[in-house]
């Protein structure tokens, strides 16, 4: 075997970039419907189109291959998918070799209960657990099917087996402004990190006002250092957050805002949705298909390949903006298709 084979070149972009940082979706189904995410009746995929989990496998080992460090799990919810623990712990194989330095997902914490002692034994040491709301009638409002009781006995599942949580929190005005000083110090008592994301203008609106959604976190960062003293961090987790700590509790809470302020400048993350279309930008419609070099041979020269010429179309960024109270910049797909 070469040297260029056991060490191939780094997936560099056209933006000098290297691509270290991969989320990958292995299902589009979810137990909750939450209203910036799905539509309430949604239209599943065939079976067929999803990629198995041989496949995955396939394809996330070739990323690691070719220098992605860290691997984000992601969905629909893909603690649903059956028999997912099989694949987190053929993953945990490139943290052993250390080519992987990072495994771990996000999750609704629906499932956590049940999975959590089996995803620290797969190697996954934190987590990122989607929750809005501490209020169970808005809870069961904001996912429309979801139970809050679930969710938080798996969130204290997660924490007993030993995984750090992170809390991501969408930023909902009018919905939950009001919780933003519970959110953070039930958070803090957890000893778990807060990270809040601006509402995004993905997928069909069925009814739901993304601009009236719209808070931003310039405000939320505001209303925070009304009562806290913030201090900027310039920790970078991979993902596009800004941080700060607050002095009187020691956590870090995180901002993430692809509308108020661009992050892509620093972007090193591509994803795969779970029929293998391989989106080299959240916020834009191109994406490449790597179902078929993957289904075509059961060698991974063609699948490398694929992989090399999209991440050279990567863009510069997005355009993401509700500056003119309508949602420019706006994609067709659901969250859902992309996991985030």
């Amino acid at each position: 075997m070469t040297e260029t084979a056991l060490h191939p070149a780094p997936l560099i972009d056209p933006f000098a970039r290297a691509i270290s940082y991969l989320r990958v979706s292995v299902t589009d189904r979810c137990d909750f419907r939450c209203v910036y995410c799905m539509s309430e009746q949604m239209q599943f995929l065939p079976k067929a189109e999803l990629l198995t989990l041989e496949e995955l496998d396939r394809l996330c080992s070739a990323f690691v291959r070719l220098g992605v460090r860290k691997l984000r799990i992601t969905g629909g919810e893909p603690l649903v998918r059956r028999n997912i623990l099989s694949f987190f712990h053929a993953m945990s194989r490139h943290l052993e070799s250390g080519a992987l330095e990072e495994l771990t997902l996000t999750t609704n914490g629906s499932q956590l209960e049940r999975f959590a002692p089996d995803l620290a034994a797969a190697g996954v040491r934190r987590i990122n657990v989607s929750l809005d709301t501490l209020d169970e009638a808005k809870f069961a409002r904001v996912t429309r099917w979801g139970r809050l009781p679930q969710v938080l006995k798996g969130i204290d599942a997660a924490r007993a087996a030993g995984l750090r949580v992170k809390i991501n929190a969408v930023a909902l005005k009018g919905f939950n402004e009001d919780e933003l000083l519970r959110l953070t110090e039930w958070c803090a008592e957890g000893g778990m990190d807060l990270t809040w994301i601006e509402v995004m203008p993905m997928g069909d609106l069925g009814g739901e006002d993304r601009v009236g959604q719209f808070w931003s976190l310039k405000d939320v960062r505001a209303a925070l250092g009304q009562h806290y003293t913030l201090t900027d961090l310039a920790e970078r987790t991979g993902g596009p957050a800004r941080y700060v700590r607050l002095e009187e509790t020691g956590q870090k809470v995180g901002f993430i805002t692809p509308l108020s302020h661009n992050f892509c400048e620093s972007c090193n993350r591509v994803r795969v949705t779970c029929t293998g279309e391989l989106f080299m930008c959240l916020g834009q419609e191109d994406n490449a298909d790597l179902r078929a070099p993957l289904r075509a041979s059961a060698g991974d020269g063609p699948l490398e390949a694929a992989i090399r010429a999209a991440i050279a179309r990567k863009p510069k960024g997005h355009d993401f903006d509700y500056s003119r109270q309508r949602a420019d910049g706006q994609v067709s797909r659901h969250m859902s298709h992309t996991g985030g």
